[in-house]
C-alpha cells in the first residue's frame, strides 16, 4: 500500500522558515517525481514545486521561486520543501504527491498518489 506522509507544518511569523517533509512507503521512491501543492480555504489547489524522478530536475511556481527549495533523499524515501521568507499568502494546507517516472509537472492530474496534507500558517 502506497503512503505519502507530510510533516513539518506549523505556525510561523512572516519572514520565518519551515521545512516540510514527505515520507513515502510502498513504492520504488526513486522512480517517482514528487510535487508539492497547496490549497487555501476557498481557493483552488495550486502547484508549488516539484522534483523529477531521474536527474532531480526542479520546477517552481513563480510565487515561490527564490524562497522555496525542493530536494530529495532517495535513501530515506523522503522529499523536502525548505520554505524561507514566508509570507501570509503562503498560508495553506500543503500536500505532496507522487508521479511515476514523472518529469516534475505542475499539473496535478499527472500525480497518482497523494498525502493527507500538513497545515502551514504564516502570521503577519
Amino acid at each position: 500500500q502506497v503512503q505519502l506522509v507530510e510533516s513539518g507544518g506549523g505556525l510561523v511569523q512572516a519572514g520565518g522558515s519551515l521545512r516540510l517533509s514527505c515520507a513515502a512507503s510502498g513504492l520504488t521512491f526513486s522512480s517517482y517525481a514528487v510535487g508539492w501543492f497547496r490549497q487555501a480555504p476557498g481557493k483552488e489547489r495550486e502547484f508549488v514545486a516539484a522534483i523529477s524522478w531521474s536527474i532531480g530536475r526542479t520546477n517552481y511556481a513563480d510565487s515561490v521561486r527564490g524562497r522555496f527549495t525542493i530536494s530529495r533523499d532517495n535513501a530515506k524515501n523522503t522529499v523536502y520543501l525548505q520554505m524561507n521568507s514566508l509570507k501570509p499568502e503562503d498560508t495553506a494546507t500543503y500536500y505532496c504527491a507522487a508521479d511515476e517516472k514523472g518529469a516534475g509537472s505542475s499539473w496535478f492530474g499527472w500525480y497518482e498518489y497523494w498525502g493527507q496534507g500538513t497545515q502551514v500558517t504564516v502570521s503577519s
